[in-house]
C-alpha cells in the first residue's frame, strides 16, 4: 500500500493549444481570500461572465485556465473545439471554450481558451491557470491565507523577503535552476496546485533510489494515474533556506518532456513543501520568485 496519494494537478499544465493568452483589464491591487480544499490545494472565488462566484483551485503549474463540463453547461458555453492537454499522466484529447471574462476580486481578464474537464476530477469548479496572471505578481500569504494580485511595486516590492531568485521562463512557467536536493543541481517548477511534489527520472536516478522500495499513484484532473515511486530529499536547498525531509514521487511524465526538463534532474515542488513559508510571491513579469521565511525557522518534516 502507498504512503498516501498523490493528487498532481500538472494534468491540465501544459496544453498544446496556442494564442489563448488573456487580456487584462488594468486595476487597482486585488486581494482575495484562500481556501484549502481535502487535499490542501488553495482555491479562489472567480466569476465567470459575470456569474457565481465560483470555486478554483490556484494552480501556478497549470499554464490554462481551465473550467468544469458542469460549470460550462450551467454557463451555457457552446462551440467547443479540441485541445490537447499533455500533463502527468499522459496527453488527453478534451473539449475547449472561449470564455468572453473572468473576474477575481476586481480584476478581470478576458478573451481566454479554457480547456474542459471531469468537476468529479478536478475537485472544484475551475482551475486558475498562469494565463490569468502573466505580467503580474501573485502574491500568495499563507499565514494569513490570501492571495493578491498587482504588479510588485504595489505589493511592496521586494522588502521583507529572505530570498529573492530569478527564474528563466519556458512555455510560459517560471523555472528556479539554482536550487539542489541532496546536493544535486535541480530545476524547479514552483506548483501550487498540486499536493506533494513530483521528481523525474533523472533526479531518481542522480539521488540513487531504487524504483519499487514505496510505490504511490499520481492522480490526474484529467482522470489518469500513472505509479510512481516515493522517495525523500533530505535536503532542499533554495536559495540560503534548507528545507529537510522532502517527499518526492517519482514518475515517467511527458510534463517534464513538455518543458524541456526530462534530460536533466528537475522537480514540480507542490504545496506540502511550499507551506512552510510564510509568504510567497511569483513575479511573471521580472522573472522573479520571492520566498519569505517564517520567523521561527523552516521547521523540519518527519520522514517516512
Amino acid at each position: 500500500m502507498p504512503l498516501f496519494t498523490l493528487l498532481a494537478s500538472l494534468a491540465a499544465a501544459i496544453p498544446v493549444i496556442t494564442g489563448q493568452t488573456g487580456t487584462q483589464q488594468t486595476s487597482d491591487v486585488d486581494i482575495v481570500g484562500l481556501d484549502k480544499d481535502a487535499d490542501g490545494r488553495m482555491t479562489v472565488p472567480v466569476r465567470v461572465h459575470e456569474q457565481g462566484p465560483f470555486n478554483f483551485l490556484v494552480d501556478t503549474g497549470s499554464q490554462n485556465t481551465v473550467l468544469s463540463i458542469g460549470l460550462a453547461d450551467k454557463l451555457g458555453l457552446a462551440g467547443r473545439s479540441k485541445a490537447t492537454l499533455i500533463g502527468i499522466a499522459g496527453r488527453e484529447v478534451v473539449d475547449a471554450v472561449s470564455v468572453e471574462q473572468i473576474d477575481i476580486g476586481r480584476r478581470s481578464y478576458y478573451g481566454l481558451y479554457a480547456p474542459l474537464l471531469a468537476t468529479a476530477h478536478i475537485g472544484a469548479d475551475g482551475i486558475l491557470g498562469i494565463d490569468s496572471l502573466q505580467d503580474q505578481r501573485v502574491l500568495i500569504d499563507f499565514e494569513k491565507k490570501l492571495m493578491a494580485v498587482g504588479d510588485a511595486k504595489a505589493l511592496g516590492g521586494n522588502g521583507g523577503y529572505e530570498i529573492v531568485i530569478t527564474a528563466r521562463r519556458k512555455s510560459g512557467q517560471l523555472i528556479v535552476t539554482n536550487a539542489r536536493i541532496n546536493g544535486i543541481l535541480t530545476d524547479v517548477v514552483i506548483d501550487t496546485g498540486a499536493q506533494s511534489s513530483i521528481g523525474n527520472r533523472a533526479l531518481q536516478a542522480a539521488m540513487r533510489k531504487r524504483k519499487g522500495l514505496e510505490q504511490t499513484m499520481l492522480h490526474s484532473v484529467t482522470g489518469q494515474a500513472i505509479p510512481a515511486d516515493l522517495g525523500i530529499g533530505r535536503e532542499l536547498v533554495i536559495g540560503n533556506v534548507t528545507i529537510n525531509n522532502a517527499v518526492i514521487a517519482f514518475a515517467d511524465t511527458p510534463a517534464f518532456e513538455a518543458l524541456g526538463l526530462a534530460e536533466r534532474p528537475a522537480i514540480l515542488l507542490g504545496m506540502r513543501e511550499l507551506q512552510v513559508f510564510r509568504r510567497i510571491a511569483i513575479d511573471f513579469k521580472t522573472r522573479r520568485i520571492l520566498f519569505d521565511v517564517p520567523s521561527g525557522g523552516i521547521p523540519v518534516f518527519a520522514s517516512f
